[in-house]
């Protein structure tokens, strides 16, 4: 593909004062049409060295409001990167709804600069293309705008271009050792690039290589691609705005009875343990977790734990004896309520990737992700496409973590309709109970069925080996506390025993 490029494209100067004028206009006023439509970009520059990547960037930005974007330019990782899975320090980045986020250099690291420099292993390759391409797949069908931009030049006009560079001291810093490295095997990383090129370019967020030689002719295609991409969705945005409908809240408590009788219905709800036997455990195991605690931050491992169930199912009281002998260094409880105004301009796992542990760490979700194919699909807070596709992006996020080395599991804490009424009116009728119950929650339990179907078919669809689902029998708070307890101690001296691997 590259080595085809005609590379010796150029546009006269008076030909490129006539385009841009009209693409600098045009390009302000789709910047301020994405921002009333809520529409959010990603503008991606890669390419090979000195192929003019900044300068293209700064020619772009002349014509955008500057409070409706921001640059990050993407070098190597940071000590707090380096903790984290790769892609975190994208979703950390993202341009909310209406905004630009662009990129110089990108996600494209991982399976080019890093490949080169054996930073990742031949056999991590196939997943970060996964991970990569699933992440460009959540963020389009989401309605984001991802425009992915590749400069390119051949070997000569590199070396051309860093000899210039290098001849002064003003410029010389922006050539490393690395680059000069990348010069002199510039066909390796030509077929690495090749590669990259024809394993990620999708419908939804295609290539588009720039023949950057002649830097007018580079600008202009770059913008009139900016330009082509922005119209193509603002369209798509207004046609689907005139056409919007609101969705009708899902039940589908019918369609999926066979699962709810083969999950939640195994649950034996009459298993139990007296007092003397819980607080004899339960002593017994925190300590073991305290040890278990220092241990994973020795082996860098970090955790997820996610806690779902039904209301009054015991979730705080299950987390607060899991994490009364931990250090609290090195944990944290994430309680999450319905986003708020500044998390609903992202993507809706934006905020949970955001709160990820880096190495070494734990975090416990207090409610998940999971919302989406619950409360926001039985309620209609979202479209029946969105949630219907929740279980692919979940079962993704989930494995790009467990790949990067994170523990994950999910605790569905079951009750039964009576245990939940009981614990409510018990919550009522104590003054020191009584923050706990809410008119919600009441509401709720009138839709029960609805909310039992979609349970079962998000454990069905969720619950994998290596991130998988732990029904826990609640109606005995001691029996499902001491369970939780027994399966947390159990996974991490499993993964402890395996060396820390990787799944």
């Amino acid at each position: 593909m590259l080595e085809k490029l005609d590379l010796t494209k150029k546009m006269e100067k008076e030909e490129y004062k006539e385009k841009m004028e009209h693409l600098e206009k045009n390009l302000g006023k789709l910047q301020r049409r994405c921002k009333e439509l809520n529409i959010p970009v990603m503008i991606a520059f890669e390419g090979f060295g000195a192929a003019g990547k900044g300068l293209q960037i700064g020619k772009l930005i002349q014509s955008l409001d500057p409070r409706g974007f921001r640059v990050y330019a993407v070098k190597s990782e940071t000590e707090e990167e380096k903790m984290h899975p790769f892609l975190w320090r994208f979703w950390t980045k993202l341009p909310e709804k209406g905004r630009i986020a662009i990129y110089d250099t990108s996600w494209y690291r991982r399976v080019l600069t890093d490949r080169f420099d054996k930073k990742i292993k031949k056999s991590e390759l196939a997943d970060a293309y996964e991970s990569i391409l699933s992440f460009e797949d959540q963020l389009t069908e989401d309605g984001m705008v991802i425009i992915k931009l590749f400069l390119a030049i051949d070997r000569k006009e590199q070396k051309k271009r860093f000899d210039r560079l290098l001849s002064s001291k003003d410029t010389a810093w922006r050539v490393t050792e690395d680059d000069l490295k990348r010069n002199e095997k510039f066909d390796k990383y030509l077929e690495m690039n090749e590669e990259m090129l024809a394993r990620t370019d999708t419908e939804k967020a295609p290539w588009h290589i720039v023949e950057a030689v002649d830097r007018r002719f580079a600008t202009v295609k770059i913008y009139s691609i900016v330009e082509e991409m922005l119209t193509r969705q603002i369209e798509k945005a207004e046609l689907s705005l005139a056409e919007e409908g609101a969705d009708a809240p899902e039940a589908d408590a019918a369609e999926t009875k066979e699962l709810m009788e083969s999950i939640l219905g195994k649950a034996d709800l009459s298993l139990s343990c007296s007092r003397k036997e819980y607080e004899k455990e339960l002593k017994e195991l925190q300590s073991r977790i305290q040890e278990l605690h220092g241990e994973l931050y020795r082996r860098r491992i970090p955790v997820v734990l996610g806690f779902e169930g039904w209301d009054a199912g015991g979730k705080g009281g299950a987390i607060k004896r899991l994490t009364a002998k931990m250090d609290p260094r090195g944990y944290v409880v994430h309680p999450t309520a319905s986003p708020n105004a500044v998390e609903r301009q992202y993507h809706y796992l934006w905020r949970f990737w955001k709160d990820m542990p880096k190495a070494g760490h734990i975090t416990i979700f207090d409610r998940t992700w999971y919302g989406r194919v619950m409360v926001e699909r039985i309620e209609g807070f979202c479209t029946k496409n969105e949630w219907r596709r929740a279980y692919r992006e979940i079962n993704d996020m989930e494995r790009t973590l467990t790949r990067e080395g994170v523990l994950v599991m999910k605790f569905w804490m079951q009750i039964d309709k009576d245990e939940q009424e009981r614990r409510f009116r018990e919550r009522q009728e104590n003054p020191e109970k009584q923050w706990k119950i809410t008119e919600e929650d009441w509401r709720n339990r009138e839709k029960w069925d609805q909310y039992e179907a979609a349970v079962n078919e998000m454990l069905i669809r969720t619950s994998t080996v290596n991130a998988p689902w732990i029904v826990v029998e609640g109606n005995d708070k001691y029996y499902a506390r001491l369970k939780v307890l027994r399966t947390v101690v159990a996974a991490i001296e499993e993964r402890i025993k395996s060396g820390g691997k990787r799944a």
